[in-house]
């Protein structure tokens, strides 16, 4: 099935369709980047007690000065202080004093002492500004620091950066400044310790026009009326700000804009914070419902932590064209796109609340740590959400989506090899889900103790990871809820630790009434050859469910496996029950079972007690551990196959979520083969009736369109008569169209099964439009239209016309980039890579000629007209054409040395478990006649 290739792309948009996201980038949540910010640490020797800071931004000119003043003491003795500040900040070595100052004893008066500075200089290739003393200053010292700067405001959102809107009915951009100091960007506008371990209070004072508004951290304490200009239409005026509570400098924040404060229609008894939004006019008829449910928000995050931030006000901020992709969560000032804000729900707007208690009042001590930060917050505003709408704004999605993508990436050989970035990011979410483990296992209420505990003995402070251990395994310990010898840090640990999880089998011996539970590396990808594996060992808590017994609300384990390869569960039901391990997804690992389990939850799935007592979740994760345990070649086929003949009893979106990546999987795997038809059939009748009943009028609510949309597509691509008919009514009126070139007359989905099942003038048209593309238009339509021309086609005519074009007829209109993205997408099925390789085979001379002098396609050709084949007869036609060219493959010989081993190991899992798919589908087959004379052959 060539729909295959689409699939992925497909399957995020439904995932996460309906406003709702599972992840969200975030500022605080620098997990993915901190090893990325320079290790520029400046010593404790000296330490920040305080800042006064002045600020003159000049809004027309684009520039700023400032002064500041800091309290400093000293830790051991010293002649330089050592301070953050970025290239872009000029310091006025002038105006730098150092006064030492003392008290002596009974004397009420403060004595001064000047300090001479010797010079101020800047370290190489770093952000540090060094004060050399002529003397050398002794330990418990205080001192007060002055120095005066200046600075540019900048159009990207790094530190002070300007910005500029347009409001109803004018025709002048409004203006508006803005800071975004995260994660290191304090720097950028005051000579600083810029690191989020120093906290202390701030002091400032900040000059405007007098016609806007400056929101700061605190509220405005007063302001100065007085012109700072001689020209009254350029009046500046001076807020002052109340002093802060000690804080991080990256929670630093200011907006000076003409937005207008909304006033709710209706108010909420809480007094302080204040939360208050601010947009422009034409907005405020939409906030209404926003400001309502951030005081939900704040209610219940205020409920459930047990204290309140100790801030007079919240301030948000609905910013017209704000450049950040990301929220600006300040202590006290939410910064967000006006519409941005509009569409966040209950989750995104937790994330970004939750980050006042966590973050800015209690701070990670340093980068390395954020990701404990976030996963905690992550976990509790989802938490916060099933207790405000009972997971409605979820749709099902949390926390499956992220778990599944999880399975997916540590499974792998190399995880994170072609993302780099993603490392850090994964580590964030598998860290969440070990925290709702814990949430689980301990209880909730002791988790939400040992959280209020956390944040109670750290408040205006900072922690590591550690801490938080901590604090819940003294919590278990004292509650009860964990054995006192163990330590939540330990079992943590082995979890984020290890960019891998495990997966628990469980072998019972039905005599006994007793099972084996044993845990490897949980591996998808082949070959299994992971260096150390058999070293990796993880705490792992066993929560267990028997048959007789189908209380899922019971999430205590029965026994923790300590680190140990295998463990021994007594007390097992009678051989005719089944068992379940870790239900409802409660550890982030599968489970396998010996077959005669695994047949037993499947007969039992097929009853209505099944549906009615076995939950959406526990049912999800069982259909999918048995498909990917399948996939892995750690369980039969046939068993992972009977797994889904309850299928056609469930109707419920979140158990069939994952069977359309398992059919992609399986797809691709055996397309190859002389199975793949038998198993098109299987997916026909396991899809027909699924979309033929949510097709019904009365099946409207929003998880049913999500459902149908992607089954809909699923038998479009598989040739499904009805679908494909109203895609070529679709596309006709595109191809009758007086102006074919202005637009794509035809909605995406019905594009991919017009160019497999339509007319080669179907396909053509297609080719056509993007021959002609206008530049004019969005290229991203151009993209899609030539994925879809390339990727879906079956037939080897359509495909080898487009390879003609683009490589032996080298037709400008199309790009290096456009012949990368289309040895890609001929990846995706049989007949697209097999095509492409009798291509190459027969055209060799002239495509090596072609690509001389440009490897990285010749690579790219080699690699994805070699790389996909999963049987014998591939691996014979590969072979022949190495044998014949292996002089002449140049850099690309590894490409294809690599290609033939894999596809040898690919051979092995095709020889085991194709006659096994095989067996069932014709026996399953047998049983379910498909209605074919709805289908295209």
């Amino acid at each position: 099935m060539q729909y295959y290739n689409l699939l992925l792309a497909l399957l995020m948009v439904t995932q996460f369709g309906n406003g709702f996201s599972i992840k969200t980038k975030r500022s605080i949540d620098l997990s993915a980047s901190h090893a990325l910010i320079p290790d520029a640490r400046l010593s404790k020797d000296v330490l920040p007690g305080g800042y006064k800071i002045d600020l003159r931004p000049n809004l027309m000119e684009n520039t700023f000065t400032g002064s500041i003043n800091m309290n400093l003491s000293w830790s051991v003795p010293t002649r330089k202080i050592s301070l953050h500040a970025h290239f872009d900040l000029q310091i006025n070595e002038r105006s730098i004093k150092l006064a030492k100052i003392s008290w002596n004893s009974g004397d009420a008066n403060a004595q001064v002492e000047n300090i001479p500075i010797l010079r101020g200089d800047r370290m190489p290739k770093k952000t540090v500004f060094v004060i050399y003393l002529k003397d050398k200053v002794n330990e418990c010292a205080h001192c007060e620091l002055k120095m005066d700067f200046e600075g540019y405001i900048w159009e990207s959102t790094d530190g002070l950066f300007k910005g500029s809107y347009t409001v109803a009915n004018e025709t002048e951009k409004r203006i508006y400044l803005a800071t975004y100091m995260r994660p290191n960007n304090a720097r950028r506008l005051f000579p600083c310790f810029d690191e989020p371990g120093f906290k202390v209070p701030f002091t400032v004072s900040i000059s405007r026009p007098r016609d806007f508004v400056t929101l700061f951290n605190t509220p405005l304490l007063r302001t100065d009326e007085s012109s700072l200009k001689n020209n009254e239409e350029d009046a500046y005026v001076l807020d002052h700000f109340e002093t802060t509570p000690p804080m991080s400098t990256f929670t630093f924040g200011f907006v000076i804009s003409q937005l207008e404060r909304f006033i709710p229609l209706q108010t909420d008894e809480m007094v302080e914070p204040n939360i208050t939004i601010w947009a422009t006019p034409d907005l405020h008829s939409e906030l209404e419902e926003v400001h309502g449910k951030l005081i939900k928000v704040y209610n219940c995050l205020n409920n459930y932590f047990n204290v309140s931030i100790p801030l007079k006000k919240v301030d948000v901020l609905a910013i017209p064209g704000l450049a950040s992709v990301r929220p600006a969560d300040n202590w006290g000032l939410l910064m967000f796109k006006d519409r941005e804000l509009l569409k966040r729900g209950y989750y995104g707007l937790t994330q970004e609340m939750i980050y006042q208690w966590l973050g800015s009042w209690v701070t990670p001590y340093w980068w390395s740590d954020a990701h404990v930060n976030k996963a905690l917050a992550s976990f509790l505003a989802a938490n916060i959400v099933l207790e405000i709408d009972n997971g409605i704004e979820f749709n099902g999605k949390y926390p499956m989506t992220v778990l599944y993508s999880l399975y997916y990436e540590f499974s792998k050989r190399y995880p994170h090899s072609r993302i780099t970035g993603m490392k850090q990011e994964t580590t964030s979410y598998k860290t969440e889900l070990v925290i709702r483990m814990l949430n689980y296992t301990l209880g909730g209420s002791t988790f939400q103790a040992g959280v209020r505990k956390f944040i109670a003995d750290r408040h205006y402070g900072t922690f590591f990871g550690d801490d938080l251990w901590d604090a819940l395994s003294k919590q278990a310990i004292l509650d009860e809820t964990l054995p006192a010898q163990y330590s939540i840090a330990e079992i943590a640990g082995s979890w984020i630790t290890k960019d891998r999880l495990p997966v628990v089998n469980v072998e019972r011996d039905y005599t006994k009434k007793t099972a084996t539970i044993s845990q490897k590396v949980y591996l998808r990808e082949r070959p299994h050859d992971v260096p150390e594996r058999d070293k990796m060992l993880w705490w792992i808590p066993l929560v267990t469910i028997q048959e007789q017994n189908l209380n899922f609300s019971n999430t205590k384990p029965e026994v923790w496996i300590e680190k140990k390869r295998s463990q021994i569960l007594n007390d097992l039901p009678n051989p005719d029950k089944f068992i379940i391990i870790n239900p409802e997804e409660i550890g982030p690992f599968p489970v396998n079972y010996d077959t005669t389990n695994w047949n037993l939850l499947s007969t039992f799935l097929q009853t209505d007690d099944g549906l009615k007592y076995i939950p959406t979740y526990t049912r999800a994760k069982l259909l999918h551990d048995a498909w990917n345990l399948a996939y892995a070649g750690d369980l039969s086929f046939a068993t992972a196959l009977n797994m889904t003949l309850f299928m056609k009893f469930e109707r419920n979106h979140i158990v069939w979520n994952p069977v359309f990546t398992f059919i992609d999987h399986i797809g691709r795997h055996i397309d190859m083969s002389d199975v793949h038809k038998k198993f098109e059939t299987y997916v026909r009748v396991l899809l027909t009736p699924l979309y033929e009943e949510l097709s019904e009028p009365n099946n409207n609510e929003a998880w049913q369109i999500d459902l149908k949309s992607i089954a809909e597509t699923f038998l479009c691509r598989a040739g499904y008569k009805p679908c494909i008919e109203v895609a070529q009514r679709a596309f006709k009126l595109w191809m009758d169209s007086p102006n074919p070139d202005e637009q794509i007359l035809v909605p995406n989905q019905f594009i991919c099964p017009v160019f497999k099942w339509g007319t080669i003038d179907e396909w053509e048209f297609g080719l056509e439009r993007v021959i002609n593309f206008p530049r004019t238009r969005i290229q991203s339509e151009r993209t899609y239209l030539l994925k879809t021309l390339a990727g879906c086609p079956v037939q080897p005519e359509k495909i080898n016309r487009i390879l003609n074009i683009t490589i032996l007829e080298g037709n400008a209109n199309f790009t290096e980039n456009d012949i990368f993205l289309i040895f890609n997408m001929l990846t995706g099925g049989s007949s697209g890579y097999t095509t492409l390789f009798n291509f190459l085979s027969n055209n060799w001379d002239v495509i090596k000629q072609r690509f001389e002098n440009k490897a990285n396609l010749w690579n790219s050709l080699i690699g994805s007209a070699t790389g996909v084949f999963t049987t014998k007869e591939g691996h014979d036609m590969v072979q022949k054409l190495y044998d014949e060219h292996k002089e002449e493959f140049g850099s690309a010989l590894h490409i294809i040395e690599k290609s033939l081993r894999n596809i040898k190991e690919e051979e092995k899992w095709s020889d085991e478990n194709l006659p096994v798919i095989e067996s069932w589908l014709d026996d399953f087959l047998a049983k379910n006649t498909p209605t074919e004379n709805k289908f295209f052959e």
